[in-house]
């Protein structure tokens, strides 16, 4: 009797989602789902289940459960993910914050006309409201329907997506999934899923080319449920709008529903602060200089306001809208092209409006100092130490996986068994799943998302093993499945770090030490085999003892700064920290190198 009444009670509606389900009793919807599985319901997170199933996996989990009277409207579970609402700048007061404009961005398929579908929308919209028509195009366009304003981001692709979130870019709002209704879901449409899920942003489905003869919009609907996204009329929360890029049909009704998906978001900024924002594009023009399209987020951006963009500064001589039009400031959401800054910046840098131009430039120094320190450092791979610290802290729940695998077939085991690993503290997240190498796209959303890339028996293409190079995200390759689930057991409880191997460069011999004023003492080496690179790990020892464990900090050919010296010839070398030379010392240079 003490057991039942200490049970926590539910209130259980006739019918509710997974989530909504998870939500009531503040569990973890991944809880929900193994429950119904174990009962033998396979569902997703956004499916509805009736009250009778409800109960039992609430009673299952130690809930008491109780019929709930129909609920009003309003407290229907919304269309839109939780987290989105919170998308507000931190330390904003809630009584600063005004609407604004909703960003977008398509995602999708190669040839399923992601393109076209925003050429055909800019250019309604153009027609219908403006009498010359576009004179430029920035990346970057905002339009109004039914007298609001909805900001397209034209970087189609969830390439573009993904690597503005790796840059910490807030990115869009809501993505636009297109899908061609004659050919179905894709596995690059599998992916655009993944990447937008990853960024938690909703997504409205643009069901393209019904005008075609062989278009099959049923069958597509059920290839979306298949991979979890069930549209409104199939009794789930996903809005799917039958559109024809070619026949110019379906476009309004596509701009309603990014409107009221952005109304439920309830999107907000402080347009009273200084802007801070995204950079979309950035071109050298002969005649202009360094130009940049910028999408403000929070805050104005007023023309004369002192620009700092990641190590690059400037200040707003001229701002023009996507029409070629000066205008004066830009309020959140707004994407505008400026001049006067002192170089080029990358799409996906971030920008803010600083006090002026002097303290802009004196904070781009000190960025580009550390930017250029920080690039002669190995890239630092995500470390679960550090997860395991913000779990501890409560900030994070949750290991993310991206699993590639030579064939789908080998995926399915693979993902029961890693779902079975952790417990309520830490859960495996497989953000994306697919077959075939481990691909740039797989790389980004890592980034983005600080998660880990399992292979099995898979390669990693060049630009992939590039990218996770230079960005630090940690590939794991596995041949053998218990193997792979036995070290992703491990990085759970914290026991799993990067394992490296010291392989040596070279050899270099001092013959002479030099004094150089203001610098100190270097040494004047003869290569014997190898090379000696400048920013190479360097150790010296004698008698069987290390003396020297660091860096080349310096490389000369005569008077000349040089990269690299190879065998065979003779250069001075100066080491971070290090004057202690003595002639005859052997310098080994060597790199560290991950183990697979």
């Amino acid at each position: 009797m003490t057991e039942k009444q200490n049970r926590k009670a539910v209130e259980i509606p006739d019918f509710l989602t997974v989530r909504a389900l998870a939500d009531l009793m503040e569990v973890s919807p991944i809880q929900v789902i193994k429950e119904l599985m174990d009962n033998g319901i396979l569902a997703n997170i956004n499916q509805q289940i009736d009250y009778e199933t409800a109960a039992i996996v609430a009673e299952e989990m130690g809930f008491e459960t109780r019929p709930k009277a129909p609920p009003a409207v309003e407290e229907e579970i919304p269309m839109i993910p939780q987290p989105l609402k919170e998308r507000i700048y931190e330390g904003e007061a809630p009584e600063d914050l005004e609407p604004r404009p909703p960003v977008v961005t398509m995602l999708g398929h190669v040839d399923h006309g992601k393109t076209t579908l925003l050429d055909v929308i800019r250019h309604t919209n153009v027609v219908a409201g403006e009498a010359g028509g576009i004179t430029q195009h920035i990346g970057a366009y905002q339009l109004e329907h039914r007298g609001k304003k909805i900001t397209f981001l034209d970087t189609p692709g969830h390439e573009a997506f993904t690597a503005m979130r790796a840059r910490g870019a807030q990115g869009a709002d809501i993505a636009i999934l297109v899908v061609a209704a004659d050919d179905g879901v894709m596995p690059q449409t599998q992916e655009a899923i993944d990447h937008a899920r990853a960024a938690r942003v909703p997504i409205v489905v643009a069901l393209n080319k019904m005008d075609k003869a062989n278009a099959n919009p049923e069958r597509v609907k059920q290839q979306l449920a298949d991979v979890g996204l069930q549209i409104e009329e199939w009794g789930g929360q996903t809005i799917c709008v039958p559109v024809s890029a070619r026949e110019k049909t379906g476009i309004d009704d596509l701009l309603d529903n990014i409107l009221a998906v952005a109304e439920l978001a309830e999107l907000k900024a402080n347009p009273n602060r200084s802007a801070m924002g995204t950079v979309i594009e950035g071109e050298l023009d002969k005649s202009r200089g360094s130009t940049a399209t910028l999408l403000v987020q929070n805050g104005t951006l007023r023309l004369g306001d002192a620009l700092l963009i990641e190590d690059l500064s400037g200040r707003v001589r001229a701002m023009f809208n996507e029409r070629g039009e000066q205008v004066r400031k830009a309020t959140p959401s707004t994407p505008v092209v400026v001049l006067g800054l002192s170089n080029v910046p990358h799409p996906g840098d971030t920008f803010k409006v600083v006090e002026n131009e002097k303290t802009a430039r004196a904070m781009a120094a000190r960025r580009a100092e550390e930017k250029e320190k920080a690039a002669i450092q190995p890239a630092r791979v995500l470390s679960l130490d550090e997860i395991l610290d913000q779990i501890r802290a409560g900030q994070v729940k949750e290991l993310n996986l991206i699993l590639k695998a030579d064939v789908r077939g080998t995926i399915e085991p693979i993902v029961d068994s890693l779902e079975k690993l952790g417990d309520e503290d830490l859960k495996v997240n497989i953000l994306h799943q697919g077959a075939g190498n481990i691909s740039e796209s797989d790389a980004m959303l890592a980034v983005a998302s600080r998660a880990i890339i399992i292979g099995f028996n898979v390669k990693v293409d060049p630009a992939a093993s590039r990218t996770a190079e230079a960005e630090g995200v940690d590939i794991r390759l596995y041949d053998i499945i218990y193997e792979l689930i036995d070290d992703v057991d491990r990085a759970l409880k914290g026991l799993l770090e990067p394992v490296y191997k010291d392989v040596v460069s070279g050899h270099a011999e001092v013959r002479a030490v030099f004094t150089i004023p203001r610098v100190g003492k270097i040494a004047g080496v003869y290569v014997a085999d190898g090379h000696v690179a400048r920013n190479s790990l360097a150790r010296i020892g004698r008698n069987d003892q290390l003396v020297y464990d660091g860096r080349v900090s310096s490389l000369k050919r005569f008077t000349e700064d040089v990269r690299e010296v190879r065998e065979g010839f003779e250069c001075g070398v100066g080491l971070e920290g290090f004057k202690d030379f003595e002639e005859g010392d052997i310098i080994e240079l060597y790199k560290k190198e991950r183990e697979s």
